[in-house]
């Protein structure tokens, strides 16, 4: 079998043992359900807040997956002593990397389809209790396929999310990497502020270093289309395609640094 399949397959079986993985699949599970009860208070907007909310948790919940596990990838193998026994069978360090990530990236697919599912079944049984006059006023379906544009999305992110924490593991602490991983994560989604630097500050080195940054640092923000979706509003596939492409770009980059860092790792 080949080696990275096999890594990656170690990988889903031991994040799917993973007790807390459980727990948050079933809290984000048990908030698209509650959705249901918050919708309630708000009349002719219930299926908006269900949408906004169940796609919020799936989201958040898939982040603290991403993050929690992500960081600790390479860390857990050296502090068990097992990257020693790894390293002596036939398993390049390319491989190791690219078989620890894929891995995450399967347990975040599985775990999402979970999520999405979950609120699709309730916007399902919404929608065959609903009276017909009252879903005549949805602005869309309440089982919109156009969720699935942002679910998607929602997985890109994280896959990207999930590259920076195997890049910030496979030198640093699970803490610090976490740390690090959540700063850039709220920096991505608020980075365009840097691009306009130039607006509130004078000094020209100061904006062409944030200008700098702008184009270094992730930017998450287009892969947040979940007010789109949830108000009707069509999401190009240009944009899509284009947001993809940047994820998997920056994925390489990510993936590439770490292999580079981690292949130069003296475990003597």
């Amino acid at each position: 079998m080949p080696v990275i399949p096999t890594v990656a397959a170690s990988v889903f079986k031991e994040s799917v043992r993973d007790k807390v993985l459980y727990n948050l699949v079933l809290f984000a599970i048990l908030l698209i359900g509650a959705s249901v009860l918050i919708g309630q208070l708000t009349a002719g907007q219930d299926v908006k807040i269900i949408k906004d909310l169940g796609l919020a948790a799936t989201s958040v919940f898939g982040l603290f997956m991403a993050v929690f596990i992500g960081v600790g990838l390479v860390w857990k193998e050296i502090e068990r002593r097992s990257i020693y026994s790894l390293l002596a069978k036939p398993i390049s360090r390319q491989a190791f990397i690219l078989g620890k990530y894929l891995g995450l990236v399967l347990t975040l697919a599985v775990n999402l389809a979970v999520m999405a599912l979950a609120l699709f079944a309730v916007l399902g049984v919404m929608a065959w209790t609903t009276a017909p006059e009252v879903a005549r006023s949805w602005q869309t379906p309440a089982v919109d396929p156009a969720l699935l544009i942002a679910v998607g999305l929602i997985l890109l992110q994280l896959m990207l999310v999930t590259a920076i924490a195997l890049f910030f593991s496979t030198f640093s602490s699970p803490f610090l990497s976490a740390a690090l991983t959540f700063g850039f994560y709220v920096i991505g989604h608020f980075s365009a502020g840097l691009r306009d630097f130039h607006r509130v500050v004078d000094s020209p080195g100061i904006v062409w270093l944030a200008r700098a940054l702008y184009y270094l640092l992730p930017n998450l923000a287009p892969f947040d289309v979940k007010a789109q979706v949830v108000h009707g509003q069509a999401v190009a596939a240009g944009d899509v395609l284009l947001v993809s492409a940047y994820a998997l770009v920056y994925i390489t980059m990510l993936l590439v640094a770490s292999i580079w860092i981690f292949s130069r790792k003296d475990f003597k």
